[in-house]
């Protein structure tokens, strides 16, 4: 695993060490190299990157920085292993073709196999997956925007030290950023519904919620004509999928925490001259939006069970 100190990282670690398949084979932390800690019960000792016995891994996990990460990629498979990179380097939108977008329910059968797969961010996992049914099926107004709000726990904005991230200025307090729609996770966004032949432009504002983790987007969309269950895209569409639960009264984040799930809820909007659907979306940034997505993902590329060390 490159890049295990920090918080997706060290998710990646736990649920390594109680996947009945995988075992760690190095854990590196360039400013940790050397200390140890302790993950899910067990020492983990982190070592240089440039240390990293890549030939030793049948599959690795990269959890570099962004824009970092991709001449360890490209290391990685040259040293004949398979990766699941957890940065947007290789995401689409950044310039990168042909490498599978890791949303494995929308994606099982190009993540099958492969050898590198990008994985997605913690913000588009939660808007994407309740999204696609819907902009799929041609359901969303053409030409008009889509909005999306989303609040996540301070975790998803990494353990290097901010003052923004403090304590004392995040407890007691709710605050919008990126605003203007600017945050870096659009490009993605906008790519997939690009491949979905989406013209609706999409305006993204995250918040930055006093909690731990975890993460609740807030959708509405303008719909071509009333539809009688809002429900239904979904359940079509994830019938049978074990990390999609559909919700009959808006999800909560603790009802997400430490488990690889999305919940979904729909309904139509009232007193509004168009037809018009609130989404609600709940997921853990760490596991579904990062870790565990990621772990998903290696399950399906390497043939096993795609729950396999996961929790539903």
């Amino acid at each position: 695993m490159l890049g295990a100190s920090g918080y997706a990282g060290r998710e990646l670690c736990a649920i390594v060490h109680r996947h009945p398949a995988f075992e760690l084979a190095f854990a590196t932390a360039n400013e940790q190299r050397g200390q140890t800690v302790h993950v899910n019960g067990r020492a983990v000792t982190f070592i240089a990157t440039e240390d990293a016995p890549l030939g030793a891994a049948e599959l690795v996990f990269s959890s570099l920085p962004h824009g970092a990460s991709r001449t360890w990629v490209d290391a990685a498979r040259s040293a004949g292993a398979r990766v699941v990179d957890l940065s947007s380097d290789l995401r689409p939108g950044h310039g990168v073709e042909g490498i599978p977008y890791g949303l494995t329910e929308l994606a099982r059968e190009e993540v099958k196999g492969a050898p590198v797969v990008a994985n997605p961010g913690c913000y588009p996992t939660s808007i994407l997956l309740a999204l696609a049914p819907f902009v799929a099926r041609g359901l969303v107004a053409e030409g008009r925007p889509i909005i999306a709000n989303s609040a996540s726990g301070v975790t998803g904005a990494g353990n290097a030290a901010k003052r923004e991230y403090l304590f004392g200025e995040v407890a007691e307090d709710y605050r919008a950023y990126g605003a203007g729609n600017t945050h870096r996770h659009l490009h993605e966004m906008r790519a997939m519904l690009g491949r979905m032949q989406s013209r609706s432009d999409l305006i993204f504002t995250p918040h930055l919620l006093p909690v731990t983790r975890g993460i609740l987007s807030t959708i509405t969309l303008e719909l071509r004509e009333p539809i009688a269950d809002p429900m239904a895209p979904w359940r079509e569409r994830y019938a049978g999928e074990p990390f999609v639960e559909l919700v009959q009264s808006p999800p909560r984040l603790r009802d997400v925490a430490y488990r690889n799930a999305v919940q979904l809820f729909a309904q139509p909007l009232t007193g509004t001259e168009r037809p018009m659907l609130l989404l609600l979306s709940a997921i853990d940034n760490l596991v579904k939006g990062a870790a565990g997505q990621a772990v998903q993902n290696a399950n399906c590329m390497l043939g096993l069970d795609e729950t396999a060390g996961l929790l539903p």
